[in-house]
């Protein structure tokens, strides 16, 4: 009787999980028919057990292409049987994606980020006036505060002036502005009130969910 056991670590390696070995086992054993009318039947029949395994997927377009796929797939394209959609190859199935670039509009200065660099873009298109100046401080102001999350320390207002100059194309000058920014602790007290409120609601919501049940 032990000696008829199955361990997994000796078993065949399922390709999609998901469906369990018994599902695999059908599939090898509709590979091993010689009759082709009787491998389409078995083949309708496994497609049939995968779609009311997956219940939640009968509503996403070309289902039924789908559960043909992945019964060649699991097939390891080897199953001979008339498909109503086009047999996927191998080759196909194994060809790797062509990396994604990683969207980086100013990587000189990254620890900025991307939003940033739209505000800047979004502030050079606005007309002189005190809306637009309004808008530029905010700006150098988060950027300060950007500063700050990757350097602790401190940063000068020139620095940050110098940066959006150099972000904007030139376009956003505020190197001769005697106003000054916000002071660094005011920023990063600013920003740990915050996380410490979020984390304070998050505890209040909890304590009324037990409270509940």
């Amino acid at each position: 009787m032990i000696d008829n056991l199955e361990y997994n670590t000796e078993r065949e390696h399922l390709i999609i999980p998901e469906y369990g070995r018994h599902m695999q086992k059908m599939i090898n054993h509709a590979k091993a028919i010689e009759s082709k009318e009787e491998r389409n039947k078995l083949a309708k029949a496994i497609i049939s057990v995968m779609g009311n395994m997956q219940p939640h997927l009968r509503d996403v377009p070309d289902f039924q292409h789908k559960l043909w796929d992945q019964l060649f797939i699991m097939s390891n394209f080897e199953l001979d049987v008339d498909s109503p959609y086009e047999k996927p190859t191998k080759e196909l199935f194994e060809e790797r994606p062509d990396p994604l670039k990683y969207p980086q509009n100013f990587p000189k200065y990254r620890f900025y980020g991307n939003n940033i660099k739209t505000m800047i873009d979004v502030a050079n298109t606005w007309e002189e006036g005190e809306l637009k100046e309004a808008l530029t401080f905010t700006i150098a102001n988060h950027m300060k505060k950007c500063f700050l999350n990757w350097n602790k320390d401190t940063v000068e207002d020139p620095v940050i002036y110098d940066h959006l100059f150099e972000l904007s194309g030139g376009r956003i000058n505020l190197k001769n502005s005697e106003e000054a920014l916000s002071d660094a602790s005011s920023l990063m007290r600013s920003k740990s009130k915050f996380s410490g409120s979020k984390k304070g609601h998050h505890k209040k919501s909890s304590n009324r969910q037990r409270k509940r049940y």
